[in-house]
């Protein structure tokens, strides 16, 4: 994955809480569709081993099982825009790849939906460490990159990629496996923006349950993001993307690979799968949805709510 050194960098689509803390007055509420990539995950896999923390359609925290991930760097918003203007600094600078990833994923979506004549509003991703308040509620740095539908936002605690998707589940990694989960969780964004989120039950689970259909359209979404990434221009007219190679993509196969249901359930769960616990997906669904997006490049393609067969 490379970046064009010379587009430039949006560095107001992020808000940079690291290293801000405060008190958590709620917990982020799985039913209502605020957890993300990981989070009914860990509930599920944290539930089946002992680590419980409520019940799924009402709110929880994840405070034991996966607490404690690494505080991260603090860096305020200004850092950010001083230290991220452009593909260059994106090739040098992990975190500025990652406002790159993010500007090419939103200018993919706006110039989505505008085609279709209506209009994307843009989604903020919050970075944070310790703790965050959310329109959804409050997580702490337990939990991975998440959606909020209450307050449009995209979360990630960065360390979350080498703490937990990585030494935890056992994932390769690399920037485009980070990139397939933002990828995902703006996949949730449009669903939000397009009604599709609020037309479901989150508190029904099971291989062919609204909620695992959701979850592998938002893996479709990501992959068509991928696929148009390199001929998507900034507002100066120029892709920030340059160039998704094949190991990319293996790697962000991988990725899909180690978040699957039916993985955490048999190797965190004791070996045995339920698959009326399912709510994400199995892995080689994952893989699959994530590849037609890919392969297409069309959102068109990425109706997982009308077919039966969800691979």
């Amino acid at each position: 994955m490379d970046f064009n050194e010379g587009a430039d960098l949006d560095a107001g689509e992020i808000r940079d809480l690291r290293g801000v803390t405060g008190g958590i007055g709620g917990r982020v509420v799985a039913g209502g569709g605020g957890l993300g990539i990981v989070g009914v995950i860990i509930y599920l896999l944290l539930s089946q081993v002992g680590g419980g923390f409520g019940n799924l359609g009402g709110g929880f925290g994840l405070d034991r099982g996966l607490a404690g991930l690494g505080s991260g760097q603090q860096v305020t918003n200004s850092d950010l825009s001083s230290e991220c203007r452009t593909g260059a600094d994106a090739k040098r600078n992990h975190d500025c790849a990652i406002v790159a990833i993010v500007n090419s994923i939103q200018d993919y979506w706006s110039n989505a939906f505008a085609r279709s004549g209506t209009t994307y509003r843009p989604a903020t991703t919050t970075f944070f460490t310790d703790r965050v308040e959310t329109a959804c509620g409050a997580a702490d740095s337990s939990i991975g990159p998440f959606y909020c539908p209450a307050d449009e936002g995209v979360y990630l605690n960065l360390s979350f990629f080498e703490d937990v998707l990585q030494r935890r589940f056992g994932a390769e990694g690399g920037l485009f496996a980070e990139a397939y989960v933002l990828a995902h969780e703006y996949g949730h964004h449009v669903q939000n923006l397009l009604g599709r989120s609020s037309r479901i039950n989150h508190n029904e689970t099971g291989p062919t349950s609204g909620l695992v259909r959701l979850e592998l359209q938002a893996d479709c979404y990501a992959g068509v993001w991928a696929h148009n990434a390199a001929t998507t221009p900034t507002e100066s007219g120029e892709p920030l993307i340059t160039n998704i190679t094949q190991e990319d993509i293996r790697q962000a196969l991988d990725a899909a690979q180690h978040i699957g249901d039916d993985y955490l359930q048999r190797e965190f769960g004791g070996g045995r799968v339920d698959e009326s616990q399912f709510s994400h997906g199995t892995s080689a669904q994952r893989e699959k949805w994530l590849l037609t997006g890919l392969n297409t490049g069309d959102p068109a393609a990425c109706d997982t709510f009308n077919t039966n067969d969800l691979g």
